[in-house]
């Protein structure tokens, strides 16, 4: 497990690396980690994911009460609390607005389309949570029936959830979910877009599966 100051440090290397591939402008966006104690570790609100620092980060509660820092938490806390309530895998949530995928959030669609092996087995289809405000409760339950079976969703309007096991696995799946999007807007704009088949998708999900159990009897 990693320190406190440790956490800090990769919620800075992220949200840099997001801001850098324009997920992240302005001073939207935001991350979090959960701690070994239950608590979350997240970055502060109306704040530069390319300027920010160790120190601005900022410790709340599953209830969303700030136990550190001094600089307020990010007004979508909510919406990571949502995830982490959820899901007792999860260790870190990163909220972003990649513009191909949020443009696909803005036109009402979902990506799930199976169009793409590669989405399929590691990401899975990404479903599309209807409109709720920025920063209210109403955006958290807006994901509630989705979180439990997807480790990505798009907001409409507004941007997309990943999470995973730690920080690492929900960049990945942020940044596969912008790559996806790419795709299926390309794919649309020839006209001829051909979804796998659903035996090739069942294929897939069994590669899949063996590939997990690979990966954990290797660390065993």
């Amino acid at each position: 497990m990693l320190a406190l100051q440790e956490y800090r440090r990769e919620l800075v290397r992220f949200g840099r690396w997001l801001y850098r591939k324009g997920f992240m402008p302005g001073t939207s966006g935001n991350l979090s980690v959960r701690l070994e104690d239950g608590t979350i570790l997240a970055t502060p609100t109306g704040c530069s994911k390319y300027l920010m620092r160790a120190a601005d980060m900022v410790i709340v509660d599953l209830d969303g009460r700030q136990i550190s820092g001094t600089r307020k938490v990010t007004s979508e806390i909510g919406m990571h609390l949502a995830v982490y309530r959820a899901r007792h895998d999860i260790r870190a949530v990163v909220h972003a607005h990649p513009p191909i995928a949020t443009g696909f959030a803005c036109a009402g669609r979902a990506l799930d389309e199976p169009l793409c092996a590669e989405a399929v087995m590691t990401l899975g289809p990404v479903p599309l949570a209807p409109y709720a405000t920025t920063g209210t409760d109403a955006l958290a339950q807006s994901l509630a029936a989705l979180i439990p079976h997807h480790s990505a969703i798009l907001m409409a309007n507004h941007g997309a959830v990943a999470y995973g096991e730690n920080l690492l696995d929900a960049f990945l799946k942020m940044e596969t979910v912008e790559h996806f999007a790419n795709i299926c807007l390309v794919a649309h704009q020839l006209g001829s877009a051909r979804p796998l088949q659903q035996l090739a998708i069942d294929d897939l999900l069994q590669a899949k599966e063996r590939y997990v159990q690979n990966a954990l009897a290797k660390m065993h």
